[in-house]
């Protein structure tokens, strides 16, 4: 009589700008029932072996997922001008959250507050971000630009 090994991993992490990823692997096999009976450390074996390999699937999918848009056209990292892989302007390790793109409504905000404060947009692109274009935003960046320059202008009444 066949024995059913079910064996499933779940793994969530934090994001910036309070999102978060979450990745789980679940994996089914079939073994002979005698294991259980005849040779434990058979079976144990068997279930680590299977927990190992949803873990890795699990590390590679949520790997692969914080990297999404972290590559140029042609598959490699993208780069600044300095030929150092950008990270968006940030510090801490964290790859740009580029699953959705900031919205036209977020462009024109953006682009909008900044000729009010009469800054350089495109140099505060490059310094945070490290792009040229609004456009290339993702919506969560847009949404916490828009807050801070807003914050500068109820603050400082200026631009940088």
């Amino acid at each position: 009589m066949p024995l059913t090994l079910n064996v499933g991993l779940s793994k969530k992490v934090g994001l910036p700008d309070y999102g978060s990823l979450g990745v789980s692997c679940n994996v089914e096999v079939e073994l002979d029932a005698t294991l259980l009976l005849n040779d434990l450390d058979g079976f144990q074996q068997r279930v680590k072996q299977a927990y190992g390999a949803c873990h890795q699937a699990v590390q590679d999918e949520l790997h692969r997922q914080q990297n999404v848009g972290s590559t140029n056209s042609n598959g490699h990292p993208s780069a600044s001008g300095n030929g150092q892989p950008t990270n968006g302007g940030r510090t801490n390790g964290q790859p740009r959250d580029q699953t959705r793109r900031a919205t036209a409504s977020q462009i024109r905000a953006i682009e909008a507050i900044a000729r009010r404060q009469q800054m350089d947009l495109a140099k505060l692109l490059r310094q945070q971000f490290g792009t040229d274009k609004t456009a290339d935003l993702s919506i969560t960046e847009a949404s916490g630009l828009i807050d801070e320059l807003k914050a500068a202008a109820n603050g400082s009444g200026g631009g940088r």
